[in-house]
């Protein structure tokens, strides 16, 4: 008889008791942070992971604190109980409807929870046209390596559409059709075999790769459920952080240095409550004025195997707008479960989305309405938001380019309530709110210098699309993480000298 020894279980090293450590707060405010970073949308992680990698076990102390819970682990397409009707139904039940309350700005919402939009963004990832950026405090240049590392850690690539059928074929068309910069579109999608113990499953990016890449580089705190109400300061310094709970219990934390992530429309109010001085904070408020056409294609100019269609046509000097073609058919086609049976139809949509330039105005702004309050006792914004007569003659380009391109594809618009589903969305359906804490040199025309701290605060720095001063016509959010971790190496830099 063999004689083996009794196995025994193994004690847990830790006491996780969710899918990524936590820290209470009444243990954060024993604690004073090297850095201490608000909010866990896009950018506020990707500060965090940028310090992670940056000090290593240096023996700085980091933390993050979220307003939000924890919702999903990952980009809500990775889920494979969600397609994309399914998706967007749970958006609509667990974001908070904004604009229900801003009659100027009506179609903005918020999603309060660990991961913020990136749980549900389209991944669509170009860079910003460096005619975007001239009068930037910033050249494209000087952000070029940061686009690059922004790329790289969130898998930005061309492949998604790769030997579609379908995008080769209306590559050749528009190019051929007066739209010769027509190219496929980058989007964060990790394409990579699951091989060598390297699993891939987590395929669209979200900003929770952001924080699983830095909890495995080292040691930091997150608190969810944790509601920033104050930046406490003194003499241009920032000092520390007020922080609540649901249950409405207050914690203080301190921090030498302070990153305010918490939203275009969160990090404006959060300055302004604080008492931070700045005129231009939550002045110069953006969006991206948006056209959206959903149209038929005959389904005999295409063979039977169509793929999948992601193409961009970017601005240029002379057309302040870019175009995204998709499809076919967004909720059956374009993301789909892999065990989702398709039918070949006889002929298909596809959707044309037209993002136009919107100038910084100041009269467009975030203001703290001091007559309504949260449960927190912080004011509620109100946004003051209209187009200019520039914005008007862009949105007209739009409209010209859309009915040009729909024309060259010989399609014809498809029904909606026995109407054209051609539309012009109102502010706020483009998600794309920026500027309202814009970078600059100028302290009365901007809330931040060109690396994202608050003039006149040594020790303050906000990180997020609030940041950007010229909105471009790209979607912003692989420029807010260029950025964000711009501002991290700009922070390393600051701390040890």
């Amino acid at each position: 008889m063999i004689h083996l020894p009794i196995a025994t279980p193994r004690p847990p090293e830790t006491d996780l008791k969710q899918w990524i450590p936590l820290t209470s707060l009444e243990q954060m405010s024993e604690t004073e942070y090297d850095v201490l970073i608000v909010g866990a949308g896009a950018a506020g992680p990707a500060v965090l992971w940028r310090l992670c990698q940056q000090w290593g076990l240096s023996g700085k102390r980091i933390g993050i604190v979220e307003r939000g819970d924890l919702l999903i682990p990952t980009h809500s397409m990775n889920i494979a109980t969600l397609n994309a009707s399914r998706k967007r139904d749970f958006y609509k039940n667990i974001s908070y409807p904004l604009g229900k309350s801003q009659p100027e700005y009506p179609g903005a919402s918020q999603v309060f929870a660990l991961g913020g939009k990136t749980l549900f963004w389209s991944t669509a990832s170009p860079r910003m046209d460096p005619s975007d950026m001239q009068e930037w405090p910033i050249s494209y240049e000087e952000l070029t390596p940061y686009y690059n590392i922004a790329e790289r850690i969130m898998n930005v690539s061309k492949g998604y559409t790769q030997d579609s059928t379908l995008t080769t074929i209306m590559l050749d068309i528009l190019r051929g059709s007066g739209f010769p910069e027509v190219t496929e579109l980058p989007t964060a999608v990790d394409l990579s075999a699951t091989k060598f113990g390297q699993v891939h499953s987590n395929a669209l990016f979200s900003s929770i790769a952001f924080l699983g890449s830095a909890l495995n580089l080292r040691p930091f705190d997150l608190a969810v459920n944790a509601r920033a109400v104050q930046i406490l300061s003194e003499n241009g310094s920032a000092t520390g952080l007020r922080v609540m709970t649901p249950d409405m219990k207050s914690y203080l934390i301190r921090a030498k240095t302070i990153v305010v992530s918490a939203s275009t429309w969160e990090t404006p109010r959060l300055l302004l409550h604080s008492g931070i001085p700045g005129k231009a904070i939550g002045h110069y408020l953006m969006n991206h004025s948006k056209i959206v056409a959903t149209v038929k294609i005959d389904r005999s100019y295409f063979p039977e195997v169509l793929g999948t269609l992601f193409i961009w046509k970017p601005r240029t000097a002379v057309q302040p707008y870019q175009m995204i073609i998709y499809g076919p058919d967004l909720e059956r086609y374009l993301w789909y479960p892999v065990f989702e049976n398709k039918e070949i139809l006889p002929e298909f949509d596809i959707g044309i989305e037209t993002l136009g330039v919107v100038e910084p105005q100041f009269e467009n702004y975030i203001s703290l309405n001091h007559s309504k309050l949260d449960a927190y006792g912080v004011p509620e914004i109100q946004v003051h938001f209209s187009y200019s007569e520039k914005d008007r003659t862009v949105i007209g380009q739009m409209l010209h380019a859309t009915n040009h391109m729909i024309a060259s594809l010989q399609a014809t618009i498809a029904a909606k309530n026995r109407q054209p589903d051609l539309s012009f969305y109102v502010p706020g359906e483009d998600y794309h709110e920026m500027g309202s804490c814009r970078m600059g040199n100028d302290p009365s025309t901007s809330a931040t210098n060109p690396y994202g701290r608050v003039h006149g605060m040594s020790n303050l720095y906000v990180a997020d699309n609030s940041v950007i001063p010229y909105s471009g016509a790209a979607n912003p959010t692989l420029t807010t993480v260029a950025l964000a971790i711009r501002t991290a190496d700009h922070i390393v830099h600051q701390l040890t000298k």
